[in-house]
């Protein structure tokens, strides 16, 4: 039965092509993302490594526990009595911060989070190891500092030059001294680096004198767990201290967990794309079974049992998905080399280092594909088996019963109630919880649907043809082939139906929640400028002194984030604003009571929050501040909850009295006369033009928050398009072994008048009907997923409603019905060529 598989699998190479190339993808999809988190995970525990290399301890500071507002750091005198201990060679004192410098056109480098400062720390030789430099030399001077490479070539810098330095402070002007390469993360993740003078950097990022890193080297043969334990008594509580192999261990871990998160996100996608190819795979060997039953039922009237006719379909299966499995793997060493490049191509530098290509990308390539195939493939295996060689013989096509149809039928509607309810539930519920009830649910009404395909493509595609009325005989056919064969046209149109289930899903979601997002945004904002540090850190008290002093500025009002700690309820987040002017630039709509009473000393409360708690206005609020000392605030008026403030609001003044260093992520700006080009400048000109600062009017509020929705939109859309082109294989599959099957009919057609391009037109419009009715299926479906999703979300989105995109639901049916062109491109050209006489003759 072997040599009949393999001779079987030869004879039918151009049929079972698509088999191979939708194994081949999905394949390449997993193994291509297990070589490619190998070989960043490889990459990044060696660079963790080798930054360890010469560290015996690495000392970090601690917060001080009696004193949360305590600036946390290393004295120089730790950092000396350190460096004194017995096989200590040397200890390194650090201190970081935000910096970041501009380029030419006064736009920042790199992405704000991943720009740093820190000190250049030179040993006795002049040289800190840290850094190597490619010109120049490092800074010793409280006027100088050097960049990396990467920030000096991207801003056209070179050694001498002056360049503008952001901090969390003024900007300051420094001459450029050296530039060098550096192995720190901030840098690999497409951001900057500057180092300045040990005494500058402490200024700038800490205290004078005072460090938050410490990092110890020993002498040779000194062993690094005794130094810990002489170090561990010279820092006490104020600073945490271990080893380097420790911290190396450590960082390794924290890799695999953040690129385990990846790794399962992409096998995810590939997962999809596997499953629909079973649904491509299953199509073909039906056929192929169907083509073929006259030589089963042969085999089995000279001797071959059941089982044997099985063994053989999944011989042919096994030895598809071998040969896919092996190219897939090729292709998957090939695609993660490209998404290492294309990495490095956006700034996001991944460490030098091979390819890591193990077994266990092999092998679970190759024990995927296989295994895939051979499950779609044991079900048309099984049918082939069931068919008595006399039944066989007489027939070319087995028919399906009326009792399998209906036992079918019956499943797929239980499943799907299943499914719908599971749905339902979870967008009542709500949360979390509600979410993966949805997720269960979402995997049952797939299911459901799947079976319930065949049944759904009779009076689905009768509702779509008085459209192909217009082409006559060829649309009429077309029409008439579509629903000749349910399960066939079901099983090729459940491959599109996922895919744009997930698709659709995934565009109402993110019209819904984008749609929210403005709405807040309109709803909630006056202001006429928000104003923000591109580092995601707070704003300084000179910049907003120095917005108040904008010309033209009519209203200024920080957001100032803390902490209060109230009497029952415990730990509440404040935000402290301008009274007066808050109401101009925020739209917080009163409930009860008067914003006016903040200028009072009074606090404001969000409408929910005073419910939960019992508060109501007049209520007094008995509250520790962050510096531990008592007082009272009278609550002087309730307003409906807001994104941009929490739900207890205050004097910014109060707030300052308590906290010497106030947390400002927000600058809320009216402009009289509006928004204009010289408005934003006079306002980034009070800033002194500084490169971190970032200054957003309305649409660029709106943008930032949809910009990151649209993002994660696109990268959902890039991974789900190998589901999809696997999908248009299956369509490509299904008509060419159609068109093969229906030789003689085709033959008779040609015969009787139909001419070549009406035969061309009659399989296109076939392979158009059947994709728009897996669109429709995965729209109808994807809408419903959407809906539910974003039910779960109501709760945090206050301006939540739904929003079914038409336009994209649209070019999504567009989209659908040309791609059943292109489909059809191939068999409607092998139709139309086909030899009337020959094909009339065939069997």
């Amino acid at each position: 039965m072997f040599r009949t598989a393999l001779r079987n699998v030869l004879a039918h190479k151009a049929r079972l092509l698509m088999t191979v190339l939708a194994v081949m993808l999905g394949v390449a999809f997993v193994s291509g993302t297990l070589v490619f988190t190998d070989t960043l995970s490889n990459a990044f525990r060696n660079q963790s490594a080798k930054s360890y290399d010469d560290v015996a301890v690495a000392v970090t500071a601690a917060p001080n526990q009696k004193d949360p507002n305590a600036t946390p750091g290393l004295s120089e005198q730790t950092r000396q009595k350190i460096a004194a201990l017995d096989g200590v060679a040397s200890a390194t004192g650090r201190v970081n911060g935000f910096a970041g410098v501009p380029d030419k056109d006064g736009k920042l480098i790199g992405a704000g989070w991943s720009n740093k400062g820190t000190n250049f720390s030179p040993g006795k030789d002049g040289k800190d190891s840290a850094y190597a430099f490619t010109a120049g030399t490092g800074p010793v001077k409280d006027d100088e500092i050097a960049l990396d490479k990467e920030t000096a070539d991207k801003g056209g810098y070179q050694v001498g030059d002056q360049v503008r330095v952001a901090t969390n402070g003024p900007v300051e002007t420094y001459t450029l001294t050296g530039v060098f390469t550096t192995e720190d993360g901030a840098v690999n993740a497409g951001g900057s680096l500057v180092l300045f003078d040990t005494e500058v950097a402490q200024k700038l990022f800490l205290k004078p004198g005072h460090f938050l890193d410490i990092t110890v080297t020993a002498k040779p043969g000194a062993d690094a767990d005794k130094i810990l334990a002489e170090v561990r008594p010279v820092v006490g509580d104020t600073a945490d201290a271990q080893t380097g192999q420790e911290l190396a261990d450590q960082q390794a871990k924290d890799i695999e967990a953040g690129l385990g998160a990846l790794n399962q996100m992409l096998l995810g996608f590939a997962g999809i794309a596997l499953f629909v190819g079973i649904f491509l795979i299953s199509n073909t060997f039906t056929m192929l079974v169907a083509q073929r039953t006259k030589e089963l039922a042969l085999m089995r009237a000279v001797g071959a049992s059941r089982k044997q006719i099985t063994r053989s379909v999944l011989a042919e299966a096994g030895l598809v998905g071998l040969v896919a499995s092996a190219i897939g793997f090729g292709l998957g060493i090939g695609l993660a080399a490209a998404l290492r490049s294309a990495m490095n191509s956006f700034g996001l530098k991944v460490p030098a280092g091979d390819l890591v290509v193990t077994a266990t990308p092999l092998v679970s390539a190759l024990a995927v594909g296989v295994l895939v195939t051979m499950l779609a493939a044991w079900l048309p295996g099984r049918r082939a088996a069931k068919i008595p060689p006399v039944a066989a013989m007489s027939s070319v096509h087995a028919v399906a019963t009326t009792k399998s149809l209906v036992v079918r039928n019956t499943i797929g509607a239980i499943i799907t109630a299943l499914g719908v309810v599971g749905i339902a539930g979870g967008a009542a519920k709500g949360g979390d919880d509600g979410r993966m009830l949805i997720a269960g649910g979402a995997f049952l009404a797939l299911i459901g649907v799947i079976v319930l395909i065949p049944l759904l493509s009779r009076p689905v595609i009768a509702l779509a043809r008085p459209l192909l009325k217009p082409f006559g005989v060829a649309g009429a056919l077309a029409g008439q082939n579509a629903v000749r064969n349910p399960r066939r046209t079901g099983a090729t149109a459940s491959a599109l139906a996922i895919g744009l289930t997930l698709v659709t899903g995934l565009s109402v979601l993110g019209a819904t929640v984008g749609s929210a997002v403005d709405r807040m945004t309109t709803d909630q904002i006056k202001a006429d400028y928000m104003i923000t540090m591109a580092s995601g850190e707070g704003l300084s008290q000179a910049a907003l002194d120095a917005v108040r002093k904008t010309p033209g500025a009519t209203a200024v009002s920080p957001q100032q984030a803390g902490y209060l700690d109230v009497k029952g309820p415990g730990f509440k987040s404040v935000s402290g604003v301008t009274p007066g002017d808050v109401e101009k630039v925020l739209n917080l709509k009163v409930v009860d009571g008067s914003l006016g009473s903040l200028g009072s000393g009074e606090v404001a409360v969000g409408e929910k929050t005073a419910k939960s708690n019992g508060w109501k206005v007049g209520s007094e609020l008995r509250v520790t501040y962050s510096d531990h000392k008592k007082g009272a605030l009278k609550v002087g008026a309730l307003f409906e909850e807001s994104e941009f403030v929490s739900g207890l609001v205050v004097d910014a003044k109060i707030l300052d009295k308590h906290d010497p260093k106030p947390y400002i992520p927000q600058i809320f700006v009216k402009m009289d006369g509006g928004p204009s080009a010289a408005a934003e400048k006079a306002v980034q000109k009070s800033l002194g033009d500084n490169p971190a600062i970032t200054v957003m009017d309305q649409k660029d509020i709106r943008d930032s928050f949809g910009g990151v929705i649209n993002m994660m939109l696109n990268i959902m859309y890039g991974l789900l398009a190998m589901a999809l082109i696997i999908a248009v294989l299956g369509v490509v599959n299904t008509l060419a072994m159609s068109v093969f099957e229906r030789q003689q009919e085709i033959g008779m057609l040609r015969a009787i008048g139909l001419d070549r391009r009406r035969v061309k037109r009659m399989v296109r419009l076939e392979a158009v009907v059947i994709s728009v009715f897996g669109a429709v299926v995965g729209i109808g479906l994807g809408s419903f997923l959407g809906w539910a999703i974003g039910e779960t979300m109501r709760s945090s989105l206050p301006d939540y409603a739904l929003v079914l995109p038409w336009g994209r639901i649209g070019l999504f049916l567009v989209l659908a019905g040309l791609v059943g062109v292109l489909a059809s491109l191939w068999p409607a050209r092998s139709a139309a060529k086909l030899n009337m006489l020959q094909a009339i003759k065939a069997e």
